[in-house]
């Protein structure tokens, strides 16, 4: 015979579902559980719940701070003119002499390629930072705007004028004409712990002022296409319409902008990220000052360092930033920078991933110099590099198949011809005909240009093979494809 032990509860709730106990019942039996609670279980009770933080303090003060921004502008489509579809009948055939007819009802340019204009309405959120109406928001909620409206939690209503917008961090400047404001405090993620709790205030979905609670889940998280900003990472609940809303410490200060979601639904799925607070007020700065922000560019494509990578270059563990090309005349290329140099420290600070360097240059000024700490051919070097300014692209990301197996190189190459250089400007290289085994099933196509075996440029085939033969566990081929160079890492046993 099995015996099942069943908790207090579930106890009463078996006795109810068989009619042994009436509501009158329930009602004795938790007043005889209070009554005979231990004063130790009471203690631990009350010890828990005096340990959860309290917002609603924090809500009534910097609540109101707190604004809804809606917007209102036009974006071009191009689509073709109405008529000529709609009313040619169903299934009749352009080529019909019928086309023609129904074709000379609907004028001049009918069912030409012509540009619109469609309306666009969107909502997101901001917060005050100064009496003077001064407010911080996200630039993509603002992106595109023809006109934008701050709500306050009074039911004011201003028309916003957008100071400047810098999408590369994502923040955007607005100012309304008023006085006297409410405003919030802003903190710093310096002493930002994992797993401290924070709160957010926004408008999701339009429910303006909406609160919602997490903790942090990790701190410089780098994003695909956001290599300026180094995230928080936290699970509060942020939907449509919290973006550019403040994201709040358990002192009530802020310490970040809620910008971005993870999600497969478009919905909340447990992954959001903020801008810290740090970066988004230097931006702040520089758009109140000139109107726009600049950022710092170093002219490098950059990929992370993996195991075989690691082994390749013959690093103690895979940590840095590849260097797989450099832009011609840039601060790189002046400062002596080459690819297959791994850049491990910026100003002495330790550089675990591409997106620490990302961050790192985005965030400086232009004209700033800085100390790279590297590895070339197996040793330590550095080198000082006076950072330009970038324009429409600084410092991209590269990407690589990672997947690896045990053999032989499997490439079979030839020298480029003549016109060959001349055509794609590559001085030295060996043209990859066909591939197979470890270089195949780790992304190398035929067609590519093979320019180094980590970091040492080939200039012939039998150089290579004499490399190879040197080598025991992985090599690193530094491939060109098109106009982008980047490094693929092959295990060959």
């Amino acid at each position: 015979m099995n015996t099942q032990i069943f908790a207090p509860r579930r106890l009463v709730a078996v006795l109810i579902a068989a009619g042994f106990l009436t509501s009158a019942d329930i009602g004795a039996i938790a007043f005889a559980h209070a009554e005979t609670a231990t004063p130790m279980a009471t203690a631990q009770a009350a010890s828990l719940t005096s340990n959860l933080p309290d917002f609603s303090a924090l809500t009534d003060r910097y609540g109101p701070a707190v604004v809804n921004i809606s917007i209102t502008g036009v974006r071009k489509t191009s689509n073709e003119r109405l008529g000529n579809r709609q009313m040619l009948p169903p299934g009749m055939d352009p080529n019909d002499p019928l086309y023609q007819f129904f074709r000379q009802f609907q004028g001049p340019g009918a069912g030409e390629q012509q540009e619109r204009e469609m309306p666009t309405h969107a909502m997101g959120s901001g917060f005050i930072i100064s009496p003077n109406g001064i407010i911080l928001t996200n630039a993509h909620v603002v992106d595109h705007a023809s006109e934008v409206t701050v709500k306050l939690t009074d039911r004011r209503e201003f028309r916003a004028k957008v100071l400047g917008s810098d999408p590369k961090t994502d923040v955007a400047v607005l100012k309304i004409d008023a006085k006297n404001l409410p405003t919030v405090t802003l903190g710093n993620t310096r002493d930002l712990k994992v797993g401290a709790w924070v709160l957010a205030i926004g408008s999701p979905f339009g429910f303006e002022n909406s609160v919602t609670v997490g903790v942090v889940s990790a701190k410089g998280r780098s994003l695909p296409n956001d290599g300026f900003v180094p995230f928080l990472q936290t699970d509060v609940a942020v939907n449509p319409g919290n973006s550019g809303g403040p994201l709040f410490n358990t002192r009530g200060e802020v310490i970040g902008i809620n910008s971005q979601i993870f999600s497969e639904t478009g919905g909340y799925q447990g992954l959001s990220f903020a801008i810290p607070i740090d970066l988004a007020v230097r931006v702040k700065d520089q758009i109140v000052a000139t109107g726009k922000a600049s950022h710092a560019r170093l002219g490098v494509t950059i990929q992370d360092v993996n195991q075989t990578l690691a082994d390749s270059f013959k690093l103690d563990k895979p940590e840095g930033a590849l260097i797989s090309s450099i832009n011609l005349g840039s601060p790189a290329d002046k400062a002596g920078l080459q690819p297959g140099d791994i850049v491990r420290k910026v100003d002495g600070q330790p550089i675990e991933s591409s997106g620490d360097l990302s961050v790192r240059v985005g965030q400086a000024t232009p004209g700033e110099k800085v100390t790279l700490g590297i590895w070339r051919q197996g040793k330590s070097k550095e080198l000082t590099v006076t950072l330009g300014n970038t324009n429409d692209t600084a410092l991209t990301m590269a990407s690589a198949d990672n997947n690896t197996s045990q053999g032989q190189l499997g490439l079979a190459l030839r020298p480029l011809q003549p016109q060959e250089k001349k055509t794609s400007g590559i001085k030295d290289g060996l043209l990859i005909e066909d591939t197979a085994g470890p270089a195949a099933k780790a992304g190398v196509q035929p067609g590519d240009v093979l320019l180094a075996i980590n970091g040492t440029p080939v200039k012939s085939i039998e150089q290579v093979r004499e490399m190879i033969t040197k080598m025991k566990k992985s090599v690193a081929l530094l491939i060109q494809r098109g106009d982008s160079q980047i490094f693929v890492p092959v295990h060959i046993g």
